[in-house]
Parts: C-alpha cells; sequence; structure tokens
C-alpha cells in the first residue's frame, strides 16, 4: 500500500469515527429527552396518585363523619314525636301543684315525668336553657309574638318561653317558642 492510500484509509477511518461520534451524541441527547419526557410523565402520574388518594382520605372521612351524625340522630324522628307528651306532662304537674288535694297523684306523675326526661337524657335528648330575660336571637329562638316590654330593660329581649326547645346530639330538633318584649 501506497502512503497516499494509507492517508485516505486514515481520513476515511477519521471521518467515520468522527460519524459515529455525531451520531453516539445524537442518540445521547434523544436519550436524555425521552427519559426527561418519561421524568415528566411520572410525576404528572404521581400528583394524579396523590390527588387520588387525598380525595379518596377525604371520602372515607366524610362517610364516617356521617355514619357517627346517623347514629347520634337516627332517633330523631321518635324524639320529635315524643316532645308533645313532655309538654303535656310539664303541663299537668304546673296544674297539678296548685290542687293540693291531688298530692299523691302529683308524686305519681312527677316520677314518670322523670323517668321518661332520664331515658330521654340517655338517648341524648337535651333541653336548650334560656330563661325569661335572656336577649332574643333570631339564630338560636323562634319569637311567636312580641308584646309591649313591661320594662324598658327588657326591650328585644324574651319575657316567655311557651315551648321549650330541644337539642339531640349536637343538633336542634326543636327551637324554644318565645315571647320577646317591643
Amino acid at each position: 500500500m501506497s502512503k497516499k492510500d494509507k492517508k485516505d484509509i486514515e481520513k476515511e477511518e477519521i471521518e467515520i469515527s468522527e460519524t459515529q461520534t455525531i451520531e453516539a451524541e445524537e442518540q445521547m441527547v434523544e436519550e436524555i429527552t425521552v427519559e426527561e419526557k418519561l421524568q415528566g410523565e411520572l410525576k404528572q402520574e404521581k400528583d394524579k396518585f396523590l390527588r387520588l388518594f387525598a380525595e379518596f382520605e377525604n371520602y372515607k372521612k366524610r362517610t364516617s363523619r356521617e355514619r357517627i351524625e346517623l347514629f347520634s340522630t337516627a332517633s330523631e324522628d321518635v324524639m320529635k314525636t315524643l316532645l308533645p307528651v313532655l309538654d303535656d306532662f310539664e303541663r299537668a304537674l304546673s296544674h297539678i301543684e296548685d290542687d293540693k288535694e291531688a298530692e299523691e297523684l302529683r308524686k305519681g306523675v312527677l316520677l314518670i315525668y322523670q323517668k321518661l326526661v332520664n331515658t330521654l337524657e340517655q338517648k341524648g335528648l337535651k333541653p336548650i336553657k334560656i330563661e325569661k330575660g335572656d336577649v332574643f336571637n333570631a339564630d338560636n329562638h323562634e319569637a311567636i309574638t312580641q308584646i309591649p316590654a313591661p320594662t324598658e330593660d327588657l326591650k328585644g329581649k324574651i319575657i316567655d318561653v311557651i315551648e321549650k326547645g330541644y337539642t339531640l346530639g349536637e343538633k336542634v330538633i326543636r327551637f324554644p317558642k318565645v315571647v320577646i318584649g317591643q
């Protein structure tokens, strides 16, 4: 082989080597972009997963809270139907107290009333405590009527309680019915 042929072969080898190097670099750049693309897709999928997981956790908490609330207020209809009976007992007791001859009857009715109240309290029923002279709040009281206030300091305040209010657990099942001063 002549020197010229050797130089041509070396040039060809260098060109091939450079071409291979360029192709290798292009392949590396292509692999990097594919890797970046895959990383981006992986990040999106992780984000979707975390959001779905958080949504499921919120769903579990919400259904658990609703189930507890349902159990605590499951007897709401029964309680609502018994409230007029409680009111009747209270009216009967207030009228029997006036009659001195019916002392034994008053004691019997009082025992039955207390037993009923204790049983309902065990099931979560609680009376809403309000007194004459408390400030009227439309969110917590139901105004039946307004009458002229006997004194200036009773204006806008509760003068009389017509019907007691009750809560079952944390829920108000009957608002107290009141008369307010004008």
